[in-house]
């Protein structure tokens, strides 16, 4: 009964998601955000509906068009439940990313085209969930690049900006590096002939025990490779910052809260469901680089002004955090320890779905601030608590979930995270001991660093005086933006106080899969989550209960027990007689003490200037300016001496290129003589 609805609910998703991209050929502005909204919210819910049902059933698609690329395999879906997890994520962000595009766009209408824009969206989101549903490898990389294509395409939306432009063409160089990488994996991975196998996940999974120990290595390193590039794991990670605050927001979110999690299940499909998981080195690997990130990730986001680009930075550090979860999972599986493994596995996607919450809301709150002040820099930001009262709140939903503050969502993924480390702390193993208490140490202070990072960004965005003109007349964004920005803060408290169904579902779609145990984490009363272990519980129901009791009362004592008697007056003005914005903490400010802290690893470069009434007095100040500039470790290090590099292996092939006949001749008369030679030699 269940399976008869699984296709037409594909089929609907398919068409809602083209109806979005037909926003090319409408023949009004209204009319092509009209269609996109439509389209994006009718393909997301038919993807929601249809991934819930494989979910909570035994039922899976298959779709298969052999005769389409016959010569790779041909063109087939299949929809399992490790995929529709990952579509249930992708179809729960597009509904409300669609809503709120509906107006969000029209401020793009006089300078760029929204029809190619509206074609680029529906293009992504259909790509995206076919990604997570592709039952072979020519299906999975096609969906893959159409991905990167159209996502690039929205990334470069604002082309006359030269900060866009760049932005793209970081992110097109990582994607397709991380391509190249993934055509590597597949190209060791597939069995036999691509026509007769269909080169299948499932064909891969029972060959794959037959694949030499080196050979495993290799692909597995490449799946990290390319998959860690479109996930943003460092070092792969330096074309996020650029990309997502360039993209227009509803895109941002899209990307940050979905497309970057596609590369964890990626990692997921082939390390963990067709490789069966490796050694403890994998998972070693994973943990390092998972800390690397988490960390590079918030250190560069406590220190940014651009309010995008710190949403950026932490999308890096919680990828960070889920690739912790990803590799203790891993290496307790190398350790024979299925349960343990189950657990940091479900931690670590479940992470993944309230990163995607939490993240999805930041971004469209992010956008409907830019789209009241005119400005990404926090800065020039202020007050705004009281201008955009539906976008502050919004964001402060977010703030507080990522932060980890209970009773939300971010703050219950985070803590199994670190429940899933105990059992490795405890080890015999001095090695594995240490690794784990360093993850857990990294967590830690991952978390408390996040917490400043987003005080920082909601204190100086949203409180105090406006310190701009634009922030001062700031405006509340048109009804559709605000729809948008409710529903995905809506779903932070919804995660936390879900969450028992929510990693039911999840131990569910990982039970089995490379030899991962299929035991779920044990609920007592079905309010407590215990970890399987028993060494933790914890009731986010219960914290949520008690909260809500503990402001109630307080409430109560203020203002009906206490009664004080109201006195009105003005604040302390340090004995000024007003205060002005020259007055409060900027975004810099609020984080100088722990850029002091960590300078070692910014290595900042500060620029002082001072201005003198007369030279021959110094003592005499007339100006002093002071300005600091980051430029990220990882660019400096690696990638500024790579550019060089190939600027001047280019230099040298322009020289080649002189327009001669006589020199192009020559050139094929010396390759000729070359090859002349190897033939004669070998």
């Amino acid at each position: 009964m269940t399976a008869a609805f699984l296709f037409p609910l594909f089929w609907m998703m398919v068409a809602g998601y083209g109806i979005a991209a037909a926003g090319l050929v409408m023949p009004t502005r209204r009319l092509v955000r009209a269609v996109t909204a439509i389209g994006s919210v009718t393909g997301g819910a038919a993807g929601l509906t249809l991934a819930c049902l494989v979910l909570w059933t035994d039922a899976s698609l298959m779709l298969a068009a052999p005769s389409m690329l016959t010569i790779a395999g041909g063109w087939m879906i299949r929809l399992d439940r490790l995929g529709a997890l990952f579509l249930a994520l992708i179809s729960g962000v597009a509904i409300p990313a669609g809503v709120y595009a509906a107006s969000y766009t029209a401020s793009y209408e006089d300078r760029y085209s929204t029809r190619w824009m509206a074609f680029n969206f529906g293009t992504f989101l259909l790509s995206m969930s076919l990604v997570a549903a592709a039952a072979n490898a020519v299906t999975f990389l096609l969906c893959w690049e159409l991905m990167a294509v159209s996502s690039f395409f929205l990334v470069v939306t604002e082309h006359d900006r030269e900060e866009s432009v760049r932005a793209g063409l970081w992110y097109l160089a990582m994607t397709h590096a991380g391509l190249l990488a993934l055509l590597g994996a597949f190209f060791l991975l597939g069995p036999g002939d691509p026509a007769v196998t269909g080169w299948t996940f499932e064909a891969m999974r029972s060959a794959a025990p037959q694949l030499s120990s080196s050979t495993r290595n290799a692909i597995f390193v490449l799946a990290l490779l390319g998959f860690g590039s479109k996930a943003g794991m460092v070092p792969f990670h330096v074309w996020l910052p650029r990309a997502h605050p360039a993209a227009p927001s509803h895109v941002s979110a899209l990307m940050s809260a979905a497309m970057v999690k596609l590369g964890i299940y990626g990692l997921l499909r082939i390390g963990l469901d067709v490789l069966g998981g490796g050694p403890s080195w994998w998972g070693t690997l994973l943990i390092v680089l998972g800390a690397a990130s988490a960390l590079t990730g918030v250190l560069y986001a406590l220190v940014a002004d651009d309010l995008k680009k710190l949403l950026a930075y932490s999308t890096v550090e919680n990828i960070g955090l889920v690739l912790l979860g990803v590799g203790a999972g891993f290496l307790f599986l190398s350790l024979s320890q299925p349960h343990a493994a189950m657990l940091a596995m479900a931690a670590a996607l479940l992470h993944v779905i309230n990163h995607a919450a939490f993240k999805g809301t930041l971004f469209l709150s992010a956008g409907s601030i830019v789209h009241a002040t005119g400005t990404r820099d926090m800065n020039l930001m202020g007050g705004l608590v009281t201008r955009t009262p539906w976008t502050a709140a919004t964001f402060l939903v977010g703030a507080m979930a990522i932060a980890a503050l209970p009773p939300l969502n971010g703050f219950v993924s985070e803590w199994l995270l670190f429940q899933s480390f105990l059992p490795g702390v405890t080890s015999s193993q001095a090695a594995i001991a240490g690794l784990l208490t360093l993850g857990v140490g990294a967590l830690a202070l991952t978390g408390g660093l996040a917490a400043a990072t987003f005080v920082k960004a909601f204190g100086i965005s949203c409180l105090a005086i406006p310190r701009s003109t634009e922030a001062a007349h700031a405006h509340e964004s048109p009804r559709s933006m605000r729809f948008g920005m409710v529903l995905m803060a809506a779903s932070c408290p919804l995660l936390a106080f879900a969450t028992i169904p929510v990693l039911t579902t999840i131990t569910g779609a990982l039970a089995g899969l490379g030899g991962l145990a299929w035991t779920a984490p044990a609920f007592h009363l079905g309010v407590t989550l215990r970890t399987p272990n028993g060494m933790a519980a914890m009731s986010p129901a219960a914290i949520g209960v008690v909260l809500v009791a503990a402001l109630t009362g307080i409430w109560i004592v203020v203002r009906v027990v206490a009664r004080p008697r109201v006195r009105v007056g003005d604040t302390w003005g340090c004995g000024r007689i007003g205060q002005t914005p020259r007055m409060e903490y900027t975004s810099t400010a609020f984080a100088e003490p722990l850029r002091r802290v960590f300078d070692q690893l910014y290595r900042p470069n500060e620029d002082r200037a001072v201005g003198v009434v007369r030279p021959e007095s110094p003592y005499y100040i007339q100006s002093m300016t002071y300005q600091t500039t980051i430029h990220p470790w990882f660019q400096r290090t690696l990638y500024d001496p790579l550019i060089e590099g190939v600027e001047q292996v280019a230099g040298w092939a322009r020289r080649m290129q002189s327009g001669s006949v006589n020199a192009y001749l020559g050139y094929i008369v010396f390759v000729l003589v070359v090859l002349l030679v190897w033939v004669i030699g070998f």
